[in-house]
C-alpha cells in the first residue's frame, strides 16, 4: 500500500542511527563476501576436478557481489547528505537498492550451477536442469525487477502484485527442481556428504525465502525510511547467508565427494583431502604413463 503524496522509501530522510546501520550492514557483507571469493580461490584444489566447478561458480558468486557491495556501499555514500534533520536523500539515493538486482541476475543463476555440481546428476541430464535453472533464476529476478523499481519506480501495487506472481512462478519451479535433485543424489553418496548436501540446500532455499517476503512488504503496508533500513539488512544478511554460509557447505560436499572417489578407486586426488581436522582419503596420484619409445626412421636402400 503506498501514500500518494508521501517519496518513495529511497528518497525519505534517514536519522543517523538508520544510516549508520545500513553502512555497516553493507561494509559487513562486503567484506564477507570478499573473504569467500579469496578462500574459494586459495582452496580450490582441495577439491577433485569433478566437482570444481563448484568452487569455480562460489569464487564467481563471491567475487561479484563483493564488487556489488564496493558499488552499493558508494551509490550509499554519495546518496545522502548529512544536515539538522538527519540523512536527506540526493539524486543517486534512488539506487540504493536497484543495484541488488544486477548483481543477483549473476549470482542467483551461479548458485544452482554450484548446488548442481556436487549433486550425482550427469550427461543431458544435467545439463538440461543446469540451463533450465538458471534461465528460472534469471527470469525471477528479472521479473521481480520490473515490478519492485521499473513500473512507477516500483510505486505501482497492481504492478507489484503482478510482476510478483510471475516472479513466484519461477521461484517455485526453483525450489521443485533443486529439491528433485538433492534428493536424487542423496543415496548415491555417503552419510555425512549426504547430510551437508541437505544442508546446504536448505540454507541457499531458506535465505532465498527472504525475498519474496521482502518484496510483498509494500503491498500491504506504508513503506517508510525504517522500510528501507529493514530491507537492506535483510538484504545484507541474506546474501552472506545464502553466498557464504551455503557455499562453504557446498565445498564441503566437494570434499567429501572427492574423498569418497579416491577411497573407491574412481578417482586420483595429489593431495590428501581432511574435512573439520579428519583425514578422509590419501593422496593418490595418477599412474605414472611409460615413456615413449622413439623410433629412428629406417633409410630406404637404393
Amino acid at each position: 500500500m503506498f501514500l500518494a503524496d508521501s517519496p518513495p522509501p529511497e528518497l525519505q530522510t534517514l536519522t543517523r542511527g538508520q544510516y549508520d546501520l545500513v553502512e555497516f550492514a553493507l561494509v559487513g557483507a562486503g567484506f564477507a563476501l570478499l573473504a569467500y571469493a579469496l578462500y574459494s580461490w586459495t582452496s580450490r584444489d582441495e577439491v577433485g576436478v569433478r566437482y570444481r566447478p563448484a568452487v569455480l561458480a562460489g569464487l564467481c558468486i563471491g567475487a561479484v557481489a563483493a564488487l556489488s557491495y564496493l558499488l552499493l556501499f558508494l551509490r550509499w555514500g554519495h546518496g545522502y547528505e548529512l544536515t539538522d534533520a538527519g540523512y536527506v536523500p540526493g539524486a543517486e539515493a534512488r539506487l540504493a537498492l536497484s543495484p541488488r538486482y544486477v548483481d543477483w541476475s549473476v549470482t542467483v543463476p551461479l548458485l544452482c550451477v554450484e548446488l548442481l555440481a556436487v549433486c550425482s546428476l550427469a550427461g543431458a541430464r544435467a545439463r538440461k536442469l543446469r540451463a533450465s535453472t538458471m534461465a528460472a533464476a534469471f527470469l525471477m529476478i528479472l521479473t521481480g525487477y520490473l515490478g519492485s523499481q521499473v513500473v512507477d519506480e516500483g510505486r505501482d501495487t497492481t504492478a507489484l502484485v503482478v510482476w510478483g506472481l510471475v516472479s513466484t512462478a519461477f521461484y517455485a519451479y526453483l525450489y521443485v527442481a533443486l529439491i528433485g535433485a538433492v534428493r536424487t543424489s542423496v543415496p548415491a553418496m555417503g552419510r555425512e556428504a549426504a547430510v551437508s548436501l541437505r544442508n546446504a540446500a536448505i540454507v541457499l532455499l531458506g535465505a532465498f525465502g527472504v525475498y519474496p517476503l521482502v518484496y510483498a512488504i509494500p503491498v500491504f503496508v506504508d513503506v517508510t525510511a525504517t522500510w528501507l533500513t529493514t530491507v537492506q539488512l535483510a538484504y545484507s544478511a541474506a546474501d552472506v547467508l545464502a553466498k557464504v554460509g551455503f557455499g562453504v557447505l557446498v565445498h564441503k560436499v566437494a570434499k567429501l565427494r572427492t574423498a569418497e572417489d579416491v577411497a573407491s578407486g574412481r578417482d586420483t586426488h595429489q593431495e590428501a583431502v581432511w574435512v573439520s581436522n579428519v583425514e578422509h582419503s590419501r593422496a593418490v596420484l595418477p599412474p605414472a604413463q611409460p615413456p615413449a619409445i622413439a623410433t629412428r626412421p629406417t633409410t630406404p636402400t637404393a
